[in-house]
Order: C-alpha cells, then structure tokens, then sequence
C-alpha cells in the first residue's frame, strides 16, 4: 500500500479505469474546481450535464480530503434514486478503487431523519396513544395501501414484523413499502423522541445511524436534512469541513419546505387531548383555544394575508401563546423521569413547544417585513388551515450550512436563462466575487440527437388542460412515434385526459401516473416500445430511460407557478420593490428550470435519439420566450409538424423493430438527474 495518496486526476483515472470507462476532459475539470473548492473554501457553483459523470467528479475529491486530511465531507441528494446511487454504487467504487492508494479505507454513512427509522420503543409499547392502532388493525381495513390491494392493517403487521427483525431500521429497506400511515404506527419524529430516557437507547436505530455518521468520512444524506439545518438546527448534521450538494436546484424548495409551519383548529385540540391523555393536566384555555381558533380561521377567506393575521386571529393566537406555555409549566416534569409514561408526556410537551413556536412566529412582525408569507388553505372538505412559510431561505442557508464550510452545489440543471446569478443569490451567495462558476457540458451532440418542435401554431393552453388541438397534436405525434412517449404535464387531470382521449382513439398502450407507483410505471415503460407514460411533476425529474424506448417527450405547457400561490405573489412582490423584472426573476425563472429538467429526459446516453415536443406556443411566440429557451439544451429547433413527424416516423421503425434498441447499455452515463 502506497503512503501517498495520488492526485485527483490520478485518482480519478484510477477510478474510471477500473469501471470500464474513457477519460472525459469535463469530468476532470469538474473533479480538479471540486478539489479547489474543498481546499481553499470558496464556493463553487457547477452545472455538469447529463452524462458528465459529475458524482465521480465530486466523490474522488471528497473521498481524498476526508481521508488524507481527517475532514469530514457531507454528500446530499434530492431524489431517493441519486442518493441510492451514491450509497451502493458510486461511493463503493470510488472507495474500491482507491483503497491501495490511500493511507486507510473510507468510512462512509447514510443519514436520515428520524422518523425515516423505526423506534424500537414504540413498536415495543413505548408510546400508549399508538398501542391500540399498533396491536388491533385487522389485515382487512379498508384503507389502499401504496403498494398494491393490501389494506391499512396488513401494512401494520408486516411493518411491526419487519421492525423486530431489521438491523437498520431504514425504511427504504421495507420492501415493499408501506404508507405513511402504516410507517407512523412503528416511527417517531426527533420532536417526540424521548431521547436519553429511552429504555431501549442502546439499541436505537436513528442514533446509531447518528453514532457513525459522527465517525465517517463521507456522509450522504439529503436535502430535507439540510432544510431542517438551515431552519436553525444545524446539529442534526455531525460536524464536518465540507457539503457538496448534489441537485442543488432543489435546496431553496426542500430548506423553505422545512421551514413551513401550519396552524389549526384541530391540531391545537389533537395538543390539548394529548396532555389531558398522557400528563393528566387538563388546561381549560388551551381546549377553549382550539375552538375559537377553528372559528376564527373559518371566517378568513383562502389565500394570501400580506398584512399578517386578522384582528380576530391576532387576539386568539395571543391567547393560545398564553395557554402553550401554561401547559408547559403544569406538565414540567419534576423529577429525572424513566417511568413508563415519560414518552406520551415528552410527545404531548413536544407538541406543545411545536405549537407555541407557531403563535410566536404569527405575533411577530416578520409577515408585514415581508419576512414571512402567511396564507389561508381550505380543503375539499371546507375545513381551513393557516399556513406561515419565510419568504427568502437565502439568509438561512447561508448562516446555518454554508457559514465556516467547504461548498459545492452541482446540478444538471443550476443555470436559469443561461446564467448562475439567479440561483446563487438563491442560496445567499451574493457577491459574484465570492463563488466560482463552472459549465461542465453533456457529451452530447444535441443538435443531431434531438429535434426540439415548438407547436407555434396551437393555441394558448388552457390551465385545466390542452383544448381539442392539443390533444389532436398528441395523437398525431403518438401515431408517428408509435408510442415511446413520456408525456410531461401541468396537472394530474391533464394527464388523465390525455391518456383517456389516447386510449379511445388508438390502439396504442398508455400508463398513467396513479394508476402504480412511479417505479412499476417506468419500469413497464421502459420495457414495452410501444408504450407510452403520462404524468405530472414526479416524471419531470428523476426518470432515466435511455435509448429508443423513450424517442418522444411532449411537454404540454410551460409549467409556470400557480399565480395565487402565496409564496410567488409575494417574491415577485418583493422583487418588484427592488427594480427587478418580477415575472421574469419568479415566475418564468422557475418555469425554465423544470423546462430544463423536463426536456432532458430525453437524451440520457450518447446513442439516445427523439424529439421533445412542446405544445406551449408562448414559447416561440411571447417575448419571454428567448429567456425560457436559453436554459434548454441545445436541440435543433423547428416549428413544422411534419418535421417533427416524420423524424418520429423512422425512430419508431428502429424501436419497433428492435433495430439499434439497447435498454442496458449504459457506460457512458453516470445517471445525472
């Protein structure tokens, strides 16, 4: 065994060569500014196209540092199919290949969050409110499962079964999987854990998984973890020197997400009903708060409050604030604790501090700072909810995660309208003095792989859905592929539409998003050339089908943010303020970026060819075009149907008949979503 470790592009050919592959200049480049960035502490900001080998180009890199230099290196994903990547396939690999060169093996870890783990505890009886749901569900409850026919309550007894036998705990280890539902009877959230009074500590499957990541050189985790780092609680990440944020795109969402916060009537008396139950105080206001509070929500109408809370809502919020910590005071424990109801009243206090910190947040003045974006949401059923979330996660993410780190932010798709000034500033990376920018492009020949029709000649979408025009195109896009269509669309019902008027007027076969998981979709997809898969947000990222198979991708309009959402009415607000083009620093810049996701479905792989059809004349037509065309790979462009058609025509007689179809072959992609 060598004492000096090599040098990243040492390490890297070393890798790539015992993979099979070719040495690609780009990933080298990428590989080299991940290593500077590592080192020297500026952020580096890195758009490496699909096919790129962008995860090698960070983890030779990180495996180095960490293991040469004894500085933790954090890896976070989106996408549950990245990050299992990562885990059983790249990091192996690296670390593989590595091994003779380096001073001594990686260590790597996975972590979750807490409730991704089952509780010994509670599937033991630990936690009273959830033994009855746990022990007396008949495997005939009525409730669908995810998976299939099977009910509510044989989702229960398999889960509790799998619990007492399982050595991780993870449930992406539950196969098949289980509901949320389900998962909640055998799991707790790190709020309602009881930590160190825990009987069965020693034998905790999240705190284990928190004692290796403490001992590891790479940790892999994802973007929800950092979202619940960058909303103030930094310590659920061990310490470490540098993150590398893999589907950066997806940061700003998932760390707003994590800082989204609802109010309700019925939560508030689930809390009170949780303290009479488990800490056998009754707090009389805190129930009496529960009611006004349900009657005070109903009388707001739905959506934005830009002015905060109502004068009614104000005062019943100052109330329950009052009652919050009343409660708090009368279930304060008085002793060191251990008995047997220590966990119903840790998840009652738990729900208490929860609820509190809400009001708290509501009586500030951070919603008419435009700090806070606070709305009404009412259900199908007419019940209502309030709904706070920060307006900007920029100061966050810069002070909690990126703040004394190492960074590096990677994605396929980073740029928005070809720059990196919109995503950086994104994040708090303000000063375009004070990060790198790095383009690492595809190997792609797009402009003779992929034909990008434009369907000028329709007219303007409707929002439920394409007219009768729209769904002509698509047939007659269809009919010339011969299926082979991953259709990419607005709405749940747009979708359904399109595959009920597919289906009546063709023989051709067609899935549809909700009719299986997403992972039997794709895979019946990718296994039948003549088959076709229709669906919603969940498609536009993350599926891989490369070769013939997928020839077609139809987008049906520019997927633009609601305009009521109460978050972009009050950044394009805000925005507006500054002297920035609203619709476009908003609006259309999150339109392009799910564009760019979408249309790169289609070429995953240097022998992949087919056409990406979008049925959204804006798009050629209205001046914000040109900006939403700037993010999209570069395919050659056409706004004549028979084009389009007819180069569909001869895909379709290469898949069909199996000529120049290879569904395997993959050594040339590294599976960048």
């Amino acid at each position: 065994m060598t004492t000096t470790a090599p040098g990243i592009d040492a390490a890297l050919d070393l890798v790539v060569a015992d993979r099979g592959g070719q040495r690609r200049e780009g990933q080298h480049a990428m590989a080299r500014a991940v290593g500077e960035a590592l080192e020297g502490r500026t952020p580096l900001l890195v758009e490496a196209g699909t096919g790129t080998g962008k995860s090698f180009a960070y983890l030779v890199p990180a495996v180095l540092r960490a293991v040469t230099k004894s500085e933790r290196v954090v890896v976070s994903t989106a996408t549950l199919a990245l990050q299992r990547q990562i885990l059983t396939k790249d990091l192996p690999a690296v670390a593989g290949a590595l091994a003779d060169a380096l001073p001594r093996p990686a260590e790597v870890a996975l972590l979750k969050g807490w409730h991704n783990y089952a509780c010994k505890h509670k599937v033991s009886g630990g936690y009273p409110e959830e033994t009855g749901a746990l022990f007396e569900l008949e495997p005939a409850a009525e409730h669908p499962a995810t998976d299939g026919d099977e009910g509510l309550g044989a989702q229960v007894v398999r889960v509790r079964e799998w619990a007492a036998e399982t050595e991780t705990g993870d449930r992406d280890e539950l196969v098949p999987g289980v509901g949320d539902r389900a998962w909640r009877q055998v799991s707790v959230t790190k709020m309602d854990c009881i930590g160190q009074r825990c009987p069965l500590l020693a034998e905790c499957f999240p705190e284990r998984a928190r004692v290796a990541a403490k001992e590891a050189d790479v940790v892999v985790t994802n973007h929800a973890m950092l979202g619940i780092a960058a909303s103030g609680s930094p310590n659920v990440l061990p310490e470490h020197h540098a993150l590398i944020v893999d589907e950066a795109h997806e940061l700003v969402g998932r760390s707003r997400s994590a800082a989204t916060a609802e109010l309700s009537g019925p939560s508030i008396d689930r809390t009170a009903r949780m303290v009479r139950r488990h800490a056998g105080v009754v707090v009389a206001s805190l129930e009496e708060c529960a009611q006004q509070l349900a009657a005070a929500i109903i009388a707001v109408p739905p959506g934005r409050l830009p002015d905060g809370p109502t004068p009614q809502l104000t005062e019943v919020i100052t109330l329950l604030a009052a009652a919050c910590r009343e409660a708090l005071s009368a279930t304060k424990p008085s002793g060191g604790g251990g008995g047997a109801g220590d966990g119903g009243v840790q998840m009652a206090r738990s729900a208490l501090t929860v609820a509190l910190e809400i009001a708290d947040r509501l009586l500030s003045d951070n919603v008419a700072q435009r700090r806070d974006v606070l709305w009404c949401d009412e259900r199908s059923d007419g019940s209502k909810r309030l709904f706070v979330a920060p307006l900007e996660v920029a100061g966050l993410v810069a002070d909690h995660l990126f703040a004394d780190h190492a960074v590096v932010l990677t994605s396929a798709t980073l740029r928005i309208g070809g720059q990196f000034t919109p995503a950086a500033h994104e994040v708090g990376l303000h000063d375009p003095a004070g990060y790198r920018e790095l383009e690492v492009p595809a190997p792609f020949d797009y402009g003779k792989q992929a034909i990008r029709y434009v369907a000028r000649a329709l007219p303007t979408p409707a929002a439920g859905g394409g007219g009768p025009e729209a769904l002509a195109e698509i047939v007659g896009l269809l009919e010339a592929s011969r299926g082979g269509c991953l259709g990419l669309f607005s709405s749940r019902r747009a979708a359904e539409r399109a595959a009920e008027h597919v289906r009546e007027v063709t023989d051709l076969p067609v899935l549809c998003q909700g009719e299986d998981s997403i992972g039997e979709l794709v895979r019946a997809f990718r296994e039948d050339a003549e088959a076709s898969l229709f669906g919603t947000l969940s498609l536009w990222q993350g599926v891989d089908v490369a070769g013939l198979t997928n020839r077609l991708v139809i987008i049906d309009r520019i997927p633009f943010p609601r305009p009521d959402d109460p978050v972009v009415q009050a950044r394009s607000e805000v925005a507006a303020s500054r002297g920035a083009n609203a619709f476009l620093s908003v609006s259309a810049a999150h339109a392009a970026l799910l564009l760019a996701q979408g249309t790169g479905r289609l070429i995953r792989a240097t022998t992949d060819r087919g056409v990406v059809a979008i049925l959204d004349s804006r798009i050629a037509t209205a001046r914000y075009g040109g900006f939403l065309l700037r993010s999209l790979p570069p395919m050659w462009p056409t706004t004549d149907p028979a084009v389009a058609r007819s180069a569909l025509r001869r895909l379709a007689q290469e898949a069909v008949d199996g000529a120049g179809v290879d569904r395997t072959s993959r050594a040339e992609s590294d599976v960048d979503a």
